[in-house]
């Protein structure tokens, strides 16, 4: 008997130990190939998948002794289609195995399963350090699994989500824990976004590392070591995609298309607009309306913030402050106005409220492990919380909208709290339970897609009622994937010029992680802005995909009127220049949805040959020809700012500079530092108080002349609807050809979708030479004067939308 309790306890003591070991894989023993997958298998147990992705793509997905679990990820759907493997070659070497593609050659070691990959010059692009390895958790039972990597010779780092850092990541550490960090500040970590994606960028090529796993999971990019980065899990696999570029930007687009991009969005989405906590009664949020329409502000959309509701029971109104809300949401409807409402997770625990019953009813609630309803505090009082991992919940959860969106006309819906977030505590406790889709979890695993799939299944109720219009949702925390379900903003930040800095890097650092429908609150969201931070930050998200002010009842007033007439004219004028720049806005999201190109793009992202671009983080460029760069620091009136290689022409003035250097951009508060590229096509529209006020009869090109040639593209399909799905749509692609005594531009329309316009304006700046005859199509143009929104007066001329050369001579008489 006593030697069975010593075994009993050597066994206990035992896993204590082995709590406290590495682990890392054996000799490997064989290697099976089954079309584009290997499997390796050590003397150990464990085992090592790869999976030839694309040419460019490889998987690389680990098995401890116990095996490898049902592959299952919500980041990356399982019917999304591949493009075939162009080249692919396996062979067994003495000492590793060798699998080769179209781009790159990926080594597996036999001693010890260490990975190297490298291009197909040769070149080591990633290589193992200690590689795999694990502890065993004996609190959880889960493996603590690891991958360490060598760092290579001057490597910078990009990527990863909403952190509020410095743009290049190397030398720091962060965690993916999706948190409610209010007031966040330069360096807190973690925030509200969870995406394990990261771009790497060594000796001028790129590629990018996706860590697939949905545990609390920590990246150290050389801050422990300075020769080794690393990232881990507190549970889960070791999953993760290697992604070549060569370039940055081919990263993102391959990362982007892995995971998948979102439909387009309505055009109305990408206008400006407008929220509170809280706008109420009925009468408050009337008057923001009639103050945006009397002061001629665009504005597309007005918010309700979580005061609409009856006592905070979501998918209710307060009877008494919207006692009429189909009539109020109609009549705004009337004006232009959309109605985006507030829904959070937490479901008020009230026995005379349907939506709980319901719930309860079915079952739909998170549960404890020991079976007890997940109960925790929020905005309504004590609340139980809908597992939406659970696809009938999801369903259940989607139907619940057919009152805000069918019967009452709320255009969109805004998911708050659902990190998920619970006063005082923080989140959940580790022990309650999800269905993870038929792969049973605790929250120690679902906690990072717990908003993503609440922001799903919103999604799915919004389109479901919006039909035949086009959804509009927007989140506060998501996951890898979570793009193609919503649009997002940077959470609780603070009206300061910190902030300001902040909001600029992490709009880039998400867009260039696969997530640009993103923008952050405007002025701050706590806190009191002056006119003028106001209004710097109002320049710089017109600029940002999602475009939206939004701030605490508890600090003042924070619309574009509150600080006085000379920053409401200022505010206005931006604003009125984001809806001129809607066609090209609408035309970069075009791009993002169908290549995967990020909206915002860093600099490093416009030449990564420039080492000058390595650790810039102000300057980005929106699409393919539009560089901006915010002012945020008070007091300045302009600044000294990086410009690209190449030509290129201050938007302000008119004036050529050329790439390759830094530029002083003169800004008073009427301007922001913005540049357009030599030989750019910049679409406009004819100002609107909001989409759809006009009808455009006539669409402006701004042509920027270059000595050489540039493309552009201009895409339609009208902004709202599905016809675009079906191919009812125009895409345009210009080119520019300039000499020094001519321009030549020329237009090829794709697609049968007929605009409302008939005409283009096209007005010519920073030609080299005075502009005498011009033709079109071979006929005769006239050439006339345009004063231009900015001041300039340049030569114009207007020509049938469906032209397809003009061409520009010098003015013989005046060039000799």
């Amino acid at each position: 008997m006593a030697d069975t309790i010593q075994e009993n306890n050597y066994m206990v003591n035992d896993l204590a130990a082995r709590g406290k070991q590495e682990f890392f894989p054996g000799q490997v023993l064989s290697c099976v190939q089954q079309g584009n997958d290997f499997l390796l298998t050590c003397d150990n147990g464990v085992q090592l998948s790869v999976q030839v992705i694309t040419d460019k793509i490889l998987r690389f997905r680990y098995a401890t002794e116990v095996g490898f679990a049902a592959d299952f990820s919500y980041a990356v759907p399982a019917d999304q289609p591949r493009p075939a493997v162009e080249f692919l070659e396996f062979r067994e070497k003495p000492d590793h195995y060798r699998i080769t593609t179209d781009r790159l050659i990926c080594t597996l070691a036999k001693e010890n399963l260490r990975v190297r990959v490298l291009d197909r010059s040769g070149n080591v692009l990633s290589s193992d350090e200690k590689g795999f390895h694990w502890e065993y958790d004996y609190e959880t039972g889960n493996d603590i699994v690891k991958m360490s990597k060598q760092v290579q010779s001057g490597v910078h780092y990009y990527g990863l989500g909403d952190k509020p850092d410095n743009m290049n990541l190397r030398g720091k550490r962060f965690t993916n824990w999706g948190t409610d960090t209010y007031g966040y500040t330069k360096g807190s970590d973690p925030l509200y976004k969870n995406i394990p994606f990261y771009l790497e960028l060594q000796q001028k090529t790129a590629h990018g590392i996706f860590f697939d796993n949905t545990f609390k999971a920590s990246f150290d990019f050389a801050a422990e070591r300075a020769d080794v980065t690393s990232f881990w899990a507190m549970g889960g696999e070791m999953n993760y995609y290697f992604i070549y570029g060569p370039s940055l930007l081919e990263v993102t687009q391959e990362y982007t298309r892995l995971t998948c991009p979102p439909e387009m969005p309505p055009m109305w989405a990408l206008g400006y607009h407008q929220c509170k906590w809280s706008y109420f009664p009925e009468s408050n949020f009337r008057d923001i309306a009639k103050g945006f329409r009397d002061r001629k502000i665009p504005c597309d959309a007005l918010y309700l913030d979580i005061d609409y509701m009856d006592g905070y029971r979501c998918f209710t109104w307060s009877p008494t402050h919207f006692p009429d809300p189909k009539k109020m949401v109609r009549e705004l409807a009337e004006d232009g106005f959309k109605t985006i409402v507030i829904i959070d997770p937490g479901i008020k625990i009230d026995p005379q409220y349907s939506v709980y019953t319901e719930a309860l009813a079915n079952d739909y609630f998170c549960r404890r492990a020991d079976g007890p309803l997940m109960k925790g505090s929020v905005w309504p009082g004590l609340c139980n919380f809908p597992d939406f991992t659970r696809p009938d919940v999801r369903d259940w959860w989607a139907g619940l909208f057919k009152g805000l969106i069918a019967e009452d006309g709320v255009r969109g819906v805004w998911n708050d709290m659902n990190e998920p977030a619970v006063f005082e505590k923080g989140t959940f406790p580790d022990d309650v339970r999800f269905s993870y889709d038929g792969h049973s979890a605790s929250h120690k695993k679902a906690h990072n897609i717990y908003g993503m799939q609440m922001a799903r299944a919103t999604a799915a109720g919004v389109k479901q009622f919006s039909y035949p219009n086009r959804p509009f949702t927007i989140t506060r925390s998501t996951y890898a994937g979570g793009q193609r379900y919503s649009s997002a903003w940077t959470g609780d930040n603070i009206a300061s010029w910190e902030h300001l800095w902040l909001a600029n890097i992490q709009c880039q650092r998400l867009s260039i992680s696969g997530f640009s429908f993103i923008g952050s609150d405007v002025g701050g969201f706590i806190d009191t802005p002056d006119g003028e931070l106001y209004v710097r930050w109002v320049a710089l998200a017109a600029f940002h995909p999602f475009f939206r002010t939004h701030s605490s009842g508890d600090h003042g007033d924070q619309e574009p009127w509150s600080f006085g007439e000379q920053y409401l004219d200022l505010a206005r004028g931006f604003i009125e220049l984001r809806y001129r720049l809607l066609p090209y806005m609408y035309t970069t999201f075009w791009q993002y949805v169908e290549q995967g190109t990020p909206v915002l793009r860093p600099l490093t992202f416009l030449d990564q040959n420039d080492t000058e671009t390595y650790l810039r983080m102000a300057e980005f460029s929106l699409g393919d020809h539009l560089l901006v760069c915010p002012i945020t620091q008070a007091g300045a009136d302009g600044r000294w700012m990086y410009l690209p290689r190449g030509d290129w022409f201050y938007y302000w003035t008119d004036e050529a500079k050329a790439g390759g250097a830094e530029v002083w951009a003169s800004a008073p508060l009427d301007r922001i530092p913005l540049f357009v590229k030599a030989g750019a096509v910049i679409p406009m529209y004819p100002l609107m108080q909001y989409v759809g006020e006009k009808t455009v009869e006539e669409l402006t090109l701004h042509v920027y002349y270059k000595n050489g040639t540039e493309s552009s593209v201009v895409y339609d399909d009208g902004g709202e609807g599905y016809g675009y799905q079906q191919g009812q749509s125009t895409t345009r692609r210009f080119t520019v050809a300039g000499t020094p005594t001519s321009l030549t531009l020329t237009q090829a329309i794709e697609g049968d979708y007929q605009p409302s316009f008939t005409t283009y304006r096209i007005v010519l700046h920073g030609l080299s030479f005075g502009p005498g005859q011009a033709t079109v199509d071979g006929g005769g143009g006239t050439l006339a004067e345009a004063t231009t929104d900015t001041g300039l007066t340049l030569p114009e001329l207007v020509v049938p939308s469906s032209f397809t050369t003009v061409a520009i001579a010098a003015n013989v008489e005046k060039a000799s």
